[in-house]
């Protein structure tokens, strides 16, 4: 499938509008769970994946990807990247706080 602007932008607004197959709706249907509260996730989640045509395989994939990326965009946030108040402020001010001389 190639991503044109059209499609884009209508994932962006609302994925379960866009003109997508059902297989790839199944499976963003599992990611935004994962990301809004992982705890709700069960095993009726994977039987639908596997009704959309992932094996075990694909699903531990799409899982760990999922996750992978809430992961590094949690840490990302917590640490300022890409914040105006700078991306190392946090380390600086925290090893500060406990006598450490960041700039070494």
């Amino acid at each position: 499938m190639t991503l044109d602007d059209e499609l884009v932008a209508a994932l962006r607004e609302d994925y379960t509008k866009a003109a997508i197959s059902e297989r790839d709706r199944v499976m963003l249907d599992y990611v935004v769970k994962i990301t809004k509260d992982a705890t709700r996730c069960s095993p009726e989640d994977h039987v639908a994946l596997r009704a959309a045509g992932f094996d075990d395989r694909g699903i531990l994939q799409i899982t760990l990807i999922a996750a992978w990326f809430n992961y590094i965009n949690r840490v990302a946030d917590a640490l300022g990247v890409g914040r105006d108040w700078g991306t190392g402020q946090l380390l600086r001010k925290s090893a500060q706080s406990v006598g450490v001389d960041s700039k070494t």
